[in-house]
């Protein structure tokens, strides 16, 4: 049994910490597919991950990138501050990530705890809602108002999900009783959005409207869930089954660094940089079947190769846009899945300034100079860092979704940061934050990024089907000849998008495909995600 809660599940709940650290492998392939080239499209950690393990057991893979290696692990560094950087996606990492901690790990990173709202690695927090201002530094201080809002959730989680029941047999990693539970939910949410779930909740019911809206706006721990109101809810539920929503970690130093330390990570004397003499192959444009076992790769500057297997870890709008894909190479209930998904829009914005100067207070009023800040106004999160003593500080004045994020979409970055400033003058109107701030200003809006076109999956109500096709294909007896050889992973087609383990999950699925399609086995006291499949397959709603 595990100590806490992980990622088992609660769709296909397959231990893949497990199989990672297991004595005997992975698995192993035949000598005639030794030294076999595996195309891997994308650079993030998906595309990493999986070109690592497929390294290990014998391939050769051969990742294509067109900008830079990480993906949405994008850790840009200040000016000529070495070390301190933006943490433009992905910045914030749950330890029941067991995956995700293998790696980081591996390759000797540290973590510290993520300054969220509430948490004692923030030293103070402030909600502002409808120009009311809370300071809080303890629990005690926190308004009776988001009590009542807290406890509400909890109860309905109950009423409607059997959270502890769910939570236990995850943490048991009850295979049977998670199954019994979660396919019995899937049906009941898969059509009702997250507002739903929360408008119609018993313990909700009892309480205002503004409850409602002061989840929608502040939330709970992480912040504010109003973005994700139009999603389904099972997309929210297994966030908070899996502990996704807690115990968050970030990585110091930058979590961009993993994905280069595993490209330059020696197995045998052999790293992914020297198969690849220092860089990825440019680009991919073309996606095309040139045979009955192989499919052709072009890259942008035109040079065409034939593979045995491709995997595809881009998001999957790019293979209707940016990369011309012959339609034979997914079947058409899969490009609808495919063509189906929803992206949801982030922006964030960070400057760096000259100390942690949060971490002083106010002679007058004996509070913290400023907090880690939930807004109802423009900013909506504000996330601030210290990097240690003598250090600069780096402040996230805005992480902002969907609609929020749009608002900023045409403006410069200085024009983000005047427009920041003056909503957090309003909440901190004795604090100067100009004065502090040094260098340039580093903003990301992933839906602008020709590479990224959004910031991650959003299932919608109905989008169940969707998922279960993108995650399964990793399986790929039943396919026609023409659909095999060509694999998928990423976050967004894991079950839990915008989450890394997501990422690393759906990696290792199409590791142990790549493997089963040259021939490769599994050791019997190690069995993989495609061996168990039978017994594990996430629930298949009729048609």
């Amino acid at each position: 049994m595990t100590e806490h809660v992980t990622a088992f599940g609660p769709d296909f709940p397959f231990a893949y910490d497990d199989w990672l650290k297991h004595a005997s492998g992975l698995g192993r392939i035949p000598d005639i597919a030794r030294g076999a080239e595996v195309a891997i499209v994308g650079g993030g950690l998906a595309g990493i991950v999986a070109a690592y393990e497929l390294m290990k057991l014998g391939f050769r893979p051969v990742v294509y990138e067109q900008g830079r290696l990480g993906g949405r692990l994008r850790s840009q560094p200040f000016q000529s501050a070495a070390g301190i950087v933006a943490e433009l996606g992905g910045m914030r990492f749950p330890t029941s990530s067991r995956g995700f901690y293998h790696y980081l790990d591996l390759v000797g990173l540290k973590t510290r705890p993520f300054p969220n709202p509430l948490d004692p690695a923030s030293p103070s927090t402030v909600i502002d809602l409808e120009g009311e201002i809370s300071y809080i530094e303890s629990a005690a201080d926190l308004p009776p108002v988001l009590r009542e809002v807290a406890q509400a959730w909890e109860e309905a989680l109950e009423e409607c999900a059997e959270f502890s029941a769910l939570s236990a047999a995850i943490r048991g990693r009850d295979v049977a009783r998670v199954k019994a539970i979660w396919d019995a939910l899937v049906p009941v949410w898969d059509g009702r959005t997250f507002y739903d779930f929360v408008a119609t909740a018993p313990s909700f019911q009892k309480l205002s409207f503004r409850h409602r809206e002061i989840f929608g706006q502040v939330g709970f721990g992480t912040g504010g869930w109003d973005a994700d109101f139009p999603n389904s809810m099972l997309e929210i539920l297994r966030v908070v089954v899996t502990a996704f929503d807690e115990r968050q970690r970030l990585v110091v130093g930058g979590a961009e660094q993993l994905p280069r330390r595993l490209w330059n990570h020696k197995v045998d004397g052999v790293s992914l940089n020297a198969l690849h003499g220092g860089a990825p192959r440019p680009g991919v444009v073309r996606l095309a079947r040139a045979s009955a076992d192989r499919i052709a790769v072009t890259d942008r500057w035109g040079d065409t190769r034939l593979y045995g297997a491709v995997l595809a870890t881009c998001q999957s709008w790019l293979l209707t846009t940016s990369i011309a894909t012959d339609e034979q190479l997914f079947s058409h209930r899969l490009w609808m899945a495919l063509d189906r998904t929803r992206y949801m829009q982030s922006s964030k914005t960070f400057v760096m300034v000259d100390r942690p100067f949060w971490r002083e207070r106010d002679a007058s009023t004996n509070r913290y100079r400023m907090s880690t800040t939930l807004s109802d106004r423009l900013t909506r999160g504000t996330y601030l860092f210290d990097n240690g003593p003598d250090q600069p500080g780096v402040i996230c004045l805005s992480y902002s979704w969907m609609s929020d994020a749009m608002k900023v979409l045409p403006l410069s970055a200085d024009q983000r940061v005047t427009l920041m400033l003056g909503a957090l003058e309003k909440i901190y109107p004795d604090l100067d934050l100009k004065q502090h701030i040094v260098g340039d200003p580093i903003t990301v809006s992933w839906e602008n990024d020709p590479g990224f076109l959004g910031a991650f999956k959003g299932a919608l109500p109905g989008h169940y089907r969707y998922n279960r096709r993108m995650f399964c294909h990793f399986m790929q007896e039943s396919l026609t000849p023409a659909e095999r050889g060509i694999f998928l992973a990423g976050d967004d087609i894991s079950w839990t998008p915008g989450w890394v383990e997501g990422a690393v999950q759906t990696a290792l699925n199409a590791v142990w495909g790549i493997m089963h399609h040259f021939g490769g086995t599994t050791a019997p006291e190690n069995p993989g995600p495609g061996d168990l499949f039978d017994r594990l397959a996430p629930l298949a709603l009729p048609d």
